[in-house]
């Protein structure tokens, strides 16, 4: 399973995935400074607290990175059986089920590493900015960041599970469209917030969805024997 893991991380090249996540985690500091510095102007501050801005962080972080998850999917999976290239990898004496299992690994593997990284990234960044200019009120300590590590690991194994929830959605009619809208629909049910609570918050809603996506996962893995590919 692990040579499989190893070629398809050699085969793949993943220089697009880096340079896109290193892109989206500038963007996403930019803009939540750019927020936070707005709001203080006018008086109107989404981030009142450390916590909140911690959630809303972590928040964004794993909705930018739950897409770049069915991307991933689209690109390791969905695209191969579309174009049929995955017709070659079934001619070699490998059984199928490791085969596909090797791929959804590396995805959720890989969903799971860059969210974490990008997680302590942005929120390293935006409370170093924020000792300098005092956007938010009060000071990162160390009982926070304890405490806040904890769950960016737990939301962050839930957020790589449900980037696997798309792949049910994809393999139907090997639809790369499908894979990623759905995975935009689902951040955007996750992201749903009214002025009581925010569903981002409850850390069984995306436990939940990682255990239907790991079952989806593990669905398409037991069908691939019975799967033509014509």
């Amino acid at each position: 399973m692990w040579n499989l893991m190893r070629i398809e991380l050699k085969k793949m090249k993943l220089g697009w995935y880096a340079r896109g996540a290193i892109i989206a985690n500038l963007i996403l500091l930019g803009f939540l400074w750019m927020v936070s510095y707005v709001e203080k102007i006018e008086g109107e501050e989404t981030m009142q607290t450390i916590d909140e801005s911690f959630l809303i962080i972590g928040t964004l972080v794993r909705g930018v990175f739950i897409i770049f998850g069915a991307v991933l999917i689209a690109r390791l999976v969905i695209s191969e059986f579309k174009n049929k290239t995955i017709l070659v990898l079934f001619t070699y004496p490998v059984n199928r089920k490791k085969l596909l299992a090797s791929k959804l690994m590396i995805a959720f593997g890989l969903t799971f590493i860059t969210i974490l990284i990008s997680n302590v990234f942005v929120a390293f960044a935006f409370f170093f900015l924020n000792s300098i200019y005092h956007m938010i009120p009060g000071e990162v300590t160390s009982d926070i960041v304890s405490q806040q590590a904890v769950k960016m690991a737990v939301f962050a194994f839930g957020a790589a599970g449900t980037s696997l929830v798309p792949i049910y959605f994809g393999m139907r009619k090997y639809s790369v469209p499908a894979t990623i809208i759905s995975a935009v629909i689902i951040v955007m049910a996750m992201s749903s917030t009214t002025s009581e609570f925010s569903l981002s918050s409850i850390v069984y809603i995306p436990l939940s969805l990682a255990a239907a996506g790991l079952v989806f996962a593990c669905l398409a893995v037991r069908k691939i024997d019975k799967t033509d590919v014509l």
